[in-house]
């Protein structure tokens, strides 16, 4: 099978897989370009409540496929940059489920997804320094705010992948899981957020992503969504809600 991106939809959760095994699921600037317009078809797909990214069998992602690198790195990083930006744009949960290696480009889409979990034993590591390569400003910025400064000059300085333990404790990770029990617990967790009010995930994904001009507009959002009033209805009546604001619906529903 070629190097390609995989996805499926099943019970509100959409699923992308990095597929590329023989080069530990290292990202060729096809992979990279294909991110992009596959994130806008799920996002406009109402049947998906959340989004996972993951690799192949035991390996998220070893990066930007090197060999490519050669011809034009330029190109090759605004390819990652712009798959990077679109992830973080995704306007539903995303969560990046990570086994073994995650580095480089791998650790650009991990950083990029709203949540981390991890699979005792994996890697990550940021790794411009082994190849000369000015890592993005954004990415920079993002890895920062996910890490703190120091952290992230350690893992730019240096180049060295640090372990589930450390990624946990500098925030780069939000659970850590033991062996064989990561798709159980994305699994769960997943449903629980596609049972959720979208409109509660989309206000504050970007609220907590630094958008400082968009009170009014959810607030309009929430006053002409039924979301509330189900919400409430639900506690008090001690059953599940039925939430009905979706993202990208046209009318009052819309985002």
């Amino acid at each position: 099978m070629e190097p390609q991106l995989l996805h499926g939809v099943a019970d509100g959760v959409a699923t992308v897989v990095i597929h590329h095994p023989a080069k530990r699921n290292a990202m060729t600037p096809e992979m990279w370009r294909a991110v992009p317009p596959l994130l806008d078809a799920l996002a406009a797909d109402p049947a998906v409540h959340a989004l996972v990214l993951t690799g192949e069998g035991g390996t998220f992602c070893a990066g930007a496929d090197i060999s490519t690198l050669r011809v034009a790195p330029d190109e090759a990083q605004g390819l990652a940059v712009r798959a990077e930006e679109a992830l973080a744009a995704f306007p539903k949960p995303t969560l990046a489920a990570v086994r073994g290696y995650c580095v480089g480009g791998g650790s650009q889409l991990a950083a990029a997804c709203d949540l981390r979990f991890a699979e005792e034993g994996s890697l990550f590591g940021v790794t411009p320094a082994k190849l000369g390569i000015v890592y993005p400003a954004s990415s920079t910025r993002r890895l920062v705010s996910l890490v703190g400064p120091a952290t992230a000059k350690y893992l730019l300085f240096s180049g060295e992948l640090i372990d589930t333990e450390r990624a946990l404790r500098t925030g780069l990770l939000d659970e850590v899981l033991p062996e064989g029990g990561l798709d159980k617990r994305v699994a769960e967790f997943t449903r629980v957020l596609a049972a959720r009010s979208q409109l509660t995930q989309a206000a504050a994904k970007e609220f907590a992503d630094g958008r400082t001009d968009r009170d009014a507009y959810w607030a309009g959002r929430a006053r002409g969504s039924d979301d509330t009033g189900e919400g409430v209805a639900a506690f008090l009546e001690r059953r599940q809600p039925r939430f009905t604001w979706t993202v990208g619906e046209t009318g009052p529903h819309s985002d």
